[in-house]
């Protein structure tokens, strides 16, 4: 890949679910929609950024496309979702509605000042993160943006 962010380029992460009526239903109280144009009694797929989805396929679904035996999520980890959302206050929110909603917490909140983040574990046992980055620091990077606030925070 030449130019790995060409402006056409999608990213479609597929992972299986035991009940999509109920993962829809998880997933639309953390504040996510669905495309009905590629969703169907099989998979939705959800929204998580302009050009990022999240197919929740059904188990079987998911084994169409798989050549190896599906894992089980809630005893083997195949990979960590992490999005992020717009303020320390939504991760806590977004966080609380995966509780109630029937999520188990994987860990405390995660404080390094300009990154705060919770997870949790879906219905399924996938593992999820919601973070939140300070603008600035997304932009310089942790280790600029750490180096300036503390040339800031040092008298002249």
């Amino acid at each position: 890949m030449t130019n790995p962010a060409h402006p056409g380029r999608m990213l479609f992460l597929n992972i299986p679910v035991a009940d999509l009526d109920r993962s829809k239903a998880f997933f639309a109280g953390l504040g996510f929609g669905f495309n009905p144009k590629f969703t169907d009694e099989t998979s939705a797929c959800m929204l998580v950024g302009e050009h990022a989805f999240v197919m929740l396929l059904s188990r079987e679904k998911f084994a169409e496309f798989a050549e190896l035996p599906l894992a089980d999520p809630t005893t083997h980890t195949l990979a960590l979702y992490c999005f992020s959302v717009s303020s320390r206050e939504e991760v806590d929110k977004v966080s609380a509605a995966a509780l109630a909603a029937g999520g188990a917490e994987a860990d405390g909140a995660e404080d390094y000042g300009f990154m705060y983040s919770r997870s949790f574990y879906d219905l399924d046992g996938h593992g999820w993160q919601v973070m939140w980055m300070d603008p600035a620091a997304a932009e310089q990077g942790p280790e600029a943006f750490a180096a300036a606030t503390q040339d800031a925070d040092t008298p002249a």
